[in-house]
């Protein structure tokens, strides 16, 4: 092709710049979107069901910490969880407990 044949085909600045803008609006929108329902939403749910998990915290449960340490509830004061475990007694911040239950370590049979 001639480098006039090129020029004369080559879409004029104003034909198509409404339709481009468009398209770019709606790629924009998915992409939006698609943030919204794989990262955002589920982080919001997570932190939901963390913070029921917390207000649901009593003394004698058993909880497991963000850091690995197995053991029972002993006292409950604000932000603080007394936490009995072996035969140490620690105290750690309430949001640093993960799960709440059986930690999943085998039962002793006997």
């Amino acid at each position: 092709m001639t480098p006039a044949l090129l020029f004369a085909m080559a879409p004029t600045p104003g034909s198509t710049g409404g339709s481009g803008f468009t398209i770019l609006i709606l790629q924009v929108a998915a992409i939006g979107l698609v943030f919204y329902f794989l990262i955002i939403r589920p982080q919001s749910t997570a932190r939901k069901q963390h913070e029921q998990l917390l207000s649901a915290l009593k003394k004698g449960d058993e909880i497991t910490t963000s850091g690995g340490l197995i053991g029972k509830v002993k006292d409950i004061k604000d932000d603080r969880v007394t936490v009995e475990s072996g035969t140490a007694t620690v105290v750690v911040e309430r949001a640093r407990i993960v799960r709440v239950g059986q930690s999943g370590a085998p039962s002793q049979a006997g």
